[in-house]
């Protein structure tokens, strides 16, 4: 940046970038970013910039960011780029509760996600999907979605994101009172927090104990005290 090589600054910041994302130190994306952008507009910093700011809280600043970001994705045939940049685009106003906006612009990711083959991508907008039907009440709508994600999920590796969506699918499950098919998602849930040390483990065994007593109790058999004969 200081000798004003722009390709040399934008191919340093993608690889700096997608490291530091990767550890959360969003402070140094947005930095990194903001320099690279003194050489002129760059789509990909860009990107990292939005990722930044939604991150640390600045939600408008990120819409700001990855909208000009898709228009540069777009006008230079990234399909790729252009998909995660979308599916990012309907997390922010998911993020504000705007389910409508945010279902347009994953319906918009899902079928470039497909055709250039990434499926970590089609999986996570699958799970992204199912999330806005689950908050409208929708339970079968976001099953359906979070039923297409899981395989995909485990196809990939992905066991993070297997928790994340079997946790989801518990959810649904409750909520329909079918507490048997939550308990069961909920142990894998925790087996695989334990097999990856991930931090919500602790939380996700105290809603599976919450659950499990939940069935328990709904499995007890109802009815009056019994009398007996004076």
């Amino acid at each position: 940046v200081a000798g004003g090589e722009a390709v040399i600054a934008r191919r340093v910041g993608d690889r700096v970038g997608r490291v530091w994302l990767a550890t959360s130190r969003f402070a140094d994306v947005t930095r990194l970013a903001q320099a690279t952008l003194t050489l002129g507009e760059d789509p990909d910093a860009l990107y990292y910039l939005g990722w930044a700011q939604r991150a640390t809280g600045s939600p408008a600043a990120a819409l700001t960011a990855y909208e000009r970001a898709l228009q540069l994705y777009r006008a230079a045939g990234h399909r790729g780029n252009q998909a995660a940049t979308l599916s990012n685009i309907g997390g922010v106003y998911a993020g504000w509760g705007r389910g409508e906006q945010a279902l347009d612009y994953y319906q918009q990711a899902l079928p470039i996600l497909r055709e250039v083959g990434d499926r970590a991508g089609e999986a996570a907008t699958l799970s992204n999907i199912g999330g806005v039907y689950a908050g409208w009440g929708q339970g079968e709508r976001a099953l359906d979605y979070y039923q297409q994600a899981l395989p995909i999920r485990r196809e990939v590796g992905d066991r993070a994101g297997e928790a994340v969506t079997r946790f989801n699918l518990a959810m649904v499950y409750r909520g329909q009172g079918q507490l048997d098919r939550a308990v069961a998602e909920l142990e894998q849930v925790v087996e695989l927090d334990r097999q990856i040390g991930h931090p919500d483990l602790e939380s996700d065994t105290a809603t599976l104990e919450q659950v499990r007593q939940e069935y328990v109790r709904s499995e007890r058999p109802s009815g009056g005290r019994a009398t007996g004969a004076e």
